[in-house]
């Protein structure tokens, strides 16, 4: 007997839920996007490419992750809506198939003295519960290794209402493990008293020297003469013990001045609370200027610098206590963990070596978990971010990266891609806007924006794989197998600038001369010690200017003119050719437009809805007053003015009626760094972080100085956008100037006179100099990490 069996060969048909596989979107219109609609591949890796200012990150941050946190933020309760950042609806027709969006952009870790790179991944507070369970003496629970807990103690009556109702005595303590001394800050401010007030004068004749303290104030003079602790017409240097004491130090104490009651406090207690509790960056210039020439900050001698109380240090675990092991470096600390074999907390274990094992994976073993937060570079935070994603069980989400690569040398791209393929590979929609070629030979879809920057760009130019935009003829797809050459002949060097012994964090007393009037460029592994050679070496101050990775702040109502200071000629310019007030010609000032307060835009808050915008009916988003607008300066009014594109305003303020040689200046400097489509009264919100960037270098190339020193200015950069920054660095170099560069781009390697590679590895492992000389020697010699790689980028 025989059986026929017959196969079916067609594929099981696919299940409806499977089909979404897509996100689509229709329509979006953000800031510069012109109408874009694409459709992107879920669970793929999708790069956006494009020139700096092409409208990526609209397109990815401002519209498809924005709308996505949107819509999370709308499945909470209202309750819970009223604590959370309101949203506005992006400017997108459609957008279809979203799913969960986790953003890792390369925003700075808030500057707070108290996070560490442990607060921050949750590190310390893994290590705070092991000490608590194995550190011997046992001195209490996980906050009592906490340097964000101080101590606290309290006694008094308590009455138990049960019974026979009785008052008890009862003590209350809970143990911090904050140091007292310097309250968990790890450094301690020493005031110069020079710097407060000058002793040969009394306080009623003017003796202080702070900034905004007036001696003859009704407040000061009335406040000192009537609290009876000193006599304000008497020469502070003629002070009594206890009239000094009082003078500086006294607690506030309540005092009638007149009928009335105000608080008396000595003079260090309120420069502390005045000066001392803000954050130096948030600080007005003149105010920072003060505060560094009379405050100097020492490691705290009662806790030398670990923030930990004397308790806490006490408690150790096989002869290392927390200090010892938040000050190791995190690959050290791996090693440390490891070697602990104790069943009673081997989950704890198991969590805290996968958290560490995977700062070492992303590159960060450089690190150790006392290092401030505010200190870590744009590319350290953002991997520091990617830290908690890395063992997430989490899949179909969509993981946002915001230029990955930054601030990495090129052996550690390649790990940085493994990274991206793994999340990917879990399951997981991959975007990232990026300019770096390695990242984008590895995605599965790339999208690129263009075809110019600001109002030249906005639209999709190629939407495919990597092999069609290399044959597209886009600005990306021509320059993405860009190689720049070695340079022929290199500048020979004016003078040295010696640096003797240098220790500054992982620098093992480095000895090294750096050339002066060439372009010399500081290459070396992430954390080979770059930045703390150059920024902890060199004096700042006369003749260096230093553009650093600080981010610019701004808000919506600051635009390029008034961040670089051309609004100040412009207004001028206006006022003498129409015999006003400057102040007129300031939406910030009298001319702004009653409806709006010189915003442009009404904005109306629902409570716990996204607050709506709308053009102002009254000055039609101009501004401006009616009136400041009938005023002209070479026939145009301040509003057209502020709507030119920066080559436009460099040519209307150049020649002319309008002619203003002031306003010129500034402009020709925004030009040369590449900014001249950018309209100079744009709000900063809407500047790309390349963008930003250059803005600053504009702003610095009018400082006077011979030293330029510049912290990789190719971060943010189109490939494109590379050629135009290496013709600004030879300007400079051929203007008299001396140019330093740290940076990981090839092309600016190539380009050099002169290099200095740091390494072999980072942290401990590196801090050494391992070559010195032209990079056409780096290349022949090929035995660092960064002569292997710029070997293969030229071909060589």
């Amino acid at each position: 007997m025989s059986t026929d069996t017959t196969t079916d060969t067609q594929p099981p048909a696919q299940h409806v839920a499977d089909s979404h596989g897509l996100i689509r979107v229709h329509g979006a219109r953000e800031n510069n996007l012109k109408d874009v609609s694409i459709e992107i591949p879920k669970r793929r890796l999708t790069v956006f490419t494009g020139v700096s200012g092409s409208g990526k990150s609209s397109l990815v941050f401002n519209t498809i992750a924005a709308e996505s946190q949107r819509m999370i933020n709308e499945t909470y309760s209202a309750f819970v809506q009223g604590f959370m950042p309101t949203l506005a609806r992006p400017e997108v027709d459609v957008l279809d198939g979203l799913t969960t969006a986790i953003i890792v952009d390369q925003q700075r870790m808030g500057a707070d003295p108290r996070s560490t790179v442990g607060t921050a991944t949750d590190a310390n507070a893994m290590l705070r519960i092991l000490f608590s369970r194995l550190g011997q003496p046992h001195i209490g629970s996980p906050n009592a290794f906490s340097f964000n807990v101080p101590t606290v103690r309290a006694s008094g009556a308590i009455t138990v209402e049960r019974g026979n109702k009785k008052a008890e005595r009862a003590t209350y303590t809970r143990l911090g493990g904050m140091c007292p001394r310097c309250e968990g800050r790890g450094t301690v401010s020493d005031i110069d008293l020079t710097q407060l007030y000058d002793d040969s004068k009394s306080i009623a004749e003017g003796a202080f020297t702070i900034p905004g303290w007036k001696s003859d104030s009704w407040w000061t003079v009335r406040t000192y003469a009537a609290s009876g602790f000193l006599d304000p017409n008497k020469p502070i240097r003629d002070f009594t013990k206890q009239e000094m004491q009082d003078f500086l130090y006294r607690e506030p104490t309540k005092v009638k001045v007149e009928g009335s009651t105000l608080t008396y406090e000595g003079l260090i207690p309120r420069i502390q609370k005045s000066f001392l509790s803000k954050d130096r960056e948030g600080m007005q210039p003149h105010i920072r200027e003060f505060v560094d020439r009379a405050v100097t900050f020492t490691t705290c001698p009662e806790c030398d610098g670990t923030r930990l109380s004397e308790a806490a240090r006490s408690s150790r675990i096989a002869g290392i206590n927390i200090a010892d092991a938040c000050a190791m470096q995190i690959s050290d600390l791996v090693e440390w963990v490891r070697g602990l074999d104790e069943p009673s907390v081997r989950p704890l274990l198991t969590a805290l070596l996968r958290t560490l094992e995977s700062f070492v994976e992303i590159g960060l073993g450089y690190l150790s978990l006392d290092r401030p937060a505010g200190t870590l570079s744009g590319g350290e935070a953002q991997r520091t971010k990617m830290i908690r994603h890395l063992g997430s069980s989490l899949t179909d989400v969509t993981y946002v990266f915001d230029e990955p690569t930054a601030g990495l040398h090129p052996h550690d791209i390649q790990r940085m891609n493994n990274l991206l393929l793994r999340l990917r590979d879990k399951g997981n929609t991959v975007l990232v806007v990026e300019h770096k070629p390695e990242v984008i030979a590895i995605a599965d879809h790339v999208v690129d924006l263009g075809p110019g920057a600001g109002t030249a760009g906005g639209t999709v130019c190629f939407e495919g794989t990597v092999e069609g935009l290399r044959a597209a003829g886009t600005i990306t797809g021509r320059h993405l197998d860009d190689r720049a050459k070695l340079k022929q002949a290199v500048r020979k060097p004016t003078g040295t600038l010696e640096i003797r012994g240098a220790t500054t964090h992982n620098l093992q007393d480095v000895d090294v001369d750096i050339p002066l009037g060439v372009l010399a460029v500081i290459t070396g592994v992430a954390g080979s010690g770059k930045s703390s050679l150059v920024h902890g070496s060199i004096p700042g101050g006369a003749g260096v200017v230093s553009v650093d990775q600080s981010p610019i702040r701004g808000s919506r109502r600051s635009n390029p003119a008034t961040y670089t200071g051309l609004l100040d000629p412009i207004r001028k310019a206006f006022a003498k050719a129409n015999g006003v007030k400057p102040a007129l010609f300031s939406a910030n000032s009298e001319g702004a437009c009653p409806g709006c307060n010189g915003a442009g835009v009404v904005y109306t808050d629902l409570g716990i809805m996204a607050s709506v915008s709308s053009t102002c009916e009254e000055c039609e988003g101009k501004r401006f007053q009616a009136a400041v607008l009938d005023y002209k300066l070479g026939g145009r009014d301040i509003s057209e003015v502020l709507a030119m594109p920066v080559t436009e305003a460099e040519e209307f303020f150049g020649a002319g009626e309008a002619r203003t040689p002031a306003a010129h200046a500034i402009l020709e400097r925004l030009a040369s760094v590449g900014l001249g489509y950018l309209t100079i009264g744009q709000p900063l919100t809407t500047l790309s972080g390349g963008e930003r960037q250059r803005l600053k270098l504009a702003t610095h190339m009018a400082d006077k100085g011979g030293v330029y020193v510049l912290d990789e200015p190719t971060n943010g950069l189109h490939l494109a956008d590379v050629e135009q920054l290496l013709g600004l660095l030879d300007r400079l170099v051929d203007a008299g100037k001396s140019v330093i560069v740290i940076e990981h781009h090839q092309a600016v390697m190539a380009h050099a006179d002169w290099i200095i590679d740091l390494g072999p590895g980072a942290g401990h492992d590196g801090g050494r100099v391992v070559f010195e000389g032209t990079p056409a020697d780096l290349v022949a010699a090929r035995f660092t990490l960064t002569g292997e790689h710029l070997a293969d980028y030229v071909g060589a």
